[in-house]
């Protein structure tokens, strides 16, 4: 069974899944975040995707604090970039003997007894909250409201090719992309609503329904019916399969 609860972290959300490896292969979809996880006793960060995966389960808690795209990385002080479509255990991540030594108490605390609480204790121990993200967020907002390249780069006083160069150490997608996969999720939450593809895509910033159809496809390797079909959100699609 997946759980999401408000986290005390800034732009994140906290998950539980008790889910075993009878339970159905879920996708996950990209979304833009990235997850500080704890699965089959270890701590793992998994970086942003750019396409579907499947996730077969597995037996036991998971936990996990889900970051709104773009605020993970000034966390673990590394390029987003640098973790895209990877899952990469924490502690290979971290080189300062607070951080390490953050990671060993927190394995120790996870293992007596998983709880969220102490996800979101070390998620604060490595600098959650203590970074700017005004950058971060002035992006997703202009990708959400599907903002050209060029007027966001305009509007943030940048040249093109810087912003695609921070948007890539931010979020591990050039600002395009990011657009297309925030723009995916849109769509996403209002077919999980009931609405009909058509509608779907002239709210959701499609040009028409074909439109929606082909980024779907392209995106998650599926059509737009069978990712639809038996869903029950979509903000809960990642963490329902991140190792659940």
């Amino acid at each position: 069974m997946h759980r999401e609860a408000p986290s005390r972290v800034r732009a994140a959300v906290g998950w539980m899944n008790d889910g075993g490896p009878d339970d159905e292969v879920a996708p996950v979809l990209p979304d833009g975040c990235m997850d500080i996880m704890w699965i089959d006793q270890q701590l793992v960060v998994c970086g942003a995707d750019t396409l579907a995966r499947a996730v077969a389960p597995t037996p036991g808690t998971k936990l996990g604090i889900r970051f709104a795209p773009g605020h993970l990385p000034g966390v673990l002080g590394l390029p987003a970039d640098a973790l895209v479509d990877q899952r990469v255990a924490l502690h290979d991540l971290v080189d300062s003997d607070d951080a390490r030594r953050a990671v060993g108490d927190a394995v120790v605390a996870l293992t007596q007894s998983p709880r969220l609480e102490e996800l979101e204790h070390l998620s604060f121990a490595l600098g959650a909250g203590r970074a700017s993200t005004a950058f971060e967020d002035a992006v997703a907002d202009h990708a959400v409201a599907g903002t050209s390249v060029a007027a966001m780069a305009d509007d943030l006083g940048l040249g093109a090719r810087h912003l695609h160069r921070r948007c890539l150490a931010a979020f591990g997608y050039g600002p395009k992309v990011l657009s297309r996969v925030l723009r995916l999720q849109r769509a996403l939450a209002l077919g999980c609503h009931g609405s009909p593809p058509a509608e779907v895509a002239a709210v959701a910033g499609y040009a028409d329904q074909s439109h929606l159809a082909r980024e779907v496809r392209a995106l998650t390797g599926t059509t737009w019916t069978g990712l639809a079909s038996g869903r029950t959100g979509a903000a809960g699609a990642r963490a329902q399969a991140s190792g659940a």
